[in-house]
């Protein structure tokens, strides 16, 4: 059977000749698979731990913050733990207070996990950055990596630009501004043309 993934690479592929042989190239998109699988809540405190970090040390800090619980991280847990314990996990007084609020609003309701994913994208990135330190990129990567939802633009990512200007053979990056509409004709599978661009900066030459 065709993951949506797949198919959604099959009919980008079949309307974008560049798309086509960067289709060639790398296969079909692999969004969210091998990942393992997490709690919408552990999996948000993970991104919070990785923010602004190389892979090495955003490993051991994430593997360190989840020894504290016996299980997957819980918003009730969180909230039990002082902060010395965060900290001493090697947390910086921002993430762990990002990860707090994070814990708070979910048990008070104000960002409803445990059916986010009944909501539409917009809705989910509201919710999220209501919470101290989760910012609109944050939600989007949420959005296709956790949710795999399959129409997410994040048009302030870097590498998104950059790899949009290797397939549309643009001379310069597009501003996120003029991103926006750009990646109109990639609907309804945005997120996957998104991955797309992440791959063409490695396998397309600079125009």
């Amino acid at each position: 059977m065709t993951r949506p993934h797949e198919a959604a690479s099959e009919a980008l592929a079949a309307h974008d000749p560049v798309l086509a042989r960067l289709v060639d190239t790398v296969g079909p998109c692999t969004i969210g698979r091998g990942r393992p699988v997490r709690t919408h809540f552990a999996e948000l405190a993970r991104m919070v731990c990785y923010q602004q970090l190389a892979g090495a040390a955003a490993r051991t800090i994430h593997g360190r913050f989840e020894a504290l619980f016996a299980g997957p991280p819980t918003p009730a847990a969180v909230l039990t733990l002082p902060d010395s314990a965060l900290r001493g996990a090697g947390l910086s007084a921002a993430k762990a207070a990002s990860i707090r609020d994070l814990a708070a609003r979910v048990e008070s309701g104000e960002v409803r996990l445990a059916r986010i994913g009944r909501d539409a994208d917009e809705e989910v990135i509201a919710q999220l950055v209501t919470v101290r330190g989760i910012g609109r990129w944050t939600a989007e990567m949420f959005c296709m990596f956790q949710l795999r939802r399959l129409d997410v633009w994040p048009v302030d990512d870097l590498g998104v630009r950059k790899g949009y200007a290797r397939i549309a053979g643009l001379d310069a990056m597009p501003a996120a501004k003029e991103l926006g509409p750009l990646g109109d004709r990639f609907r309804p599978y945005r997120s996957v043309a998104a991955w797309y661009c992440w791959r063409a900066v490695d396998v397309i030459a600079p125009g």
